[in-house]
């Protein structure tokens, strides 16, 4: 059975960051957003995070050989047709239901299911993490037979993820063909509601949820990676976290398959929070998910004033 750390929360929050230092650990293999590797990776062939297209990557090949005899033997219109069904935000309330579930929805978790098992045999770790962050497909995998589900909700002020999406980013891996997506302030928040309180439900559900604030966790990485390192079941010797300090980190070569373009950096990163939004982002706009968002902001702790320390 594979033990599975899913990274979960609205896109921006810092998910990336998480799973990159988490995939340096010893016993841990990092797969990016594998929601998105039956188009992205199968069939677009876009450029895994070691730099190489999908289908040169040594790792992947292993891992589809294991998973399916092949990628080709993927029917990827029979995974889109699945997701279409089952895992949309508009499902959960199905899927969180106590009773049993339709087989499509156990037949789309399969296919992760064996995705995941595979690639912790090729990499020899007891532990893989995929940061596809959609709370539907949380849901799902709380169905799978074959896999030990651990869930990371990582939290990110709503104000500083609505300004992220705002901006234009470049996806490195269609070689600048294409930009990652934008939404206007008031759509990320909305989304910011609705995928928080889905990782909620899903902990009433019973699986196991930790739930960190990606501002607590650039203030002591190394302290936050022992307690995940913890939840995931392994235990890390002081040398494991050689590569991490207070300000930076070290990071490898990773086969992340999709997911922020910050899955292709190598070397030394700086680790601090972005609060670019709290100079940048208009008023009317901080004013505007605040708003929409101040309840759940007000349960994770984050102050509610533009005055606050946080913002000052």
């Amino acid at each position: 059975m594979a033990r599975v750390l899913f990274l979960g929360g609205l896109g921006r929050s810092g998910t990336t960051l998480v799973e990159r230092l988490l995939g340096e650990l010893p016993g841990v293999c990092a797969l990016g957003e594998v929601v998105h590797l039956w188009q992205r990776d199968i069939r677009d062939d876009e450029r895994c995070g070691c730099g190489a297209r999908f289908s040169a990557c040594t790792f992947w090949k292993q891992v589809g050989e294991r998973a399916f005899n092949g990628w080709a033997n993927v029917d990827v219109d029979r995974v889109h047709t699945l997701r279409e069904t089952v895992e949309r935000t508009r499902h959960i309330p199905r899927l969180a239901g106590a009773g049993e579930v339709a087989d499509d929805v156990r037949e789309y978790a399969s296919y992760y299911g064996r995705v995941y098992t595979a690639a912790a045999e090729v990499s020899g770790s007891p532990v893989v993490v995929d940061s596809s962050k959609h709370s539907a497909l949380a849901h799902v995998l709380r169905w799978a037979a074959d896999i030990d589900l651990r869930v990371v909700h990582v939290v990110r002020d709503a104000r500083g993820v609505a300004y992220s999406w705002t901006k234009r980013v470049s996806r490195p891996e269609t070689d600048g063909t294409d930009e990652m997506t934008r939404y206007s302030p008031g759509r990320s928040a909305m989304l910011w509601n609705a995928h928080n309180a889905a990782f909620g439900l899903l902990a009433r559900r019973g699986v196991a949820v930790r739930r960190i604030r990606y501002e607590e966790f650039l203030t002591d990485p190394r302290t936050e990676l022992i307690k995940l390192a913890d939840f995931a079941g392994l235990r890390l010797a002081q040398d494991d976290l050689s590569f991490v300090r207070p300000d930076y980190a070290d990071l490898g070569v990773g086969h992340s398959a999709a997911g922020n373009p910050m899955r292709f950096t190598v070397g030394r990163v700086t680790l601090r929070r972005d609060d670019a939004w709290v100079r940048a982002m208009p008023s009317v706009q901080r004013r505007l998910v605040g708003a929409v968002c101040g309840p759940m902001l007000h349960a994770y702790g984050y102050p509610l004033s533009l005055s606050a320390p946080q913002e000052a």
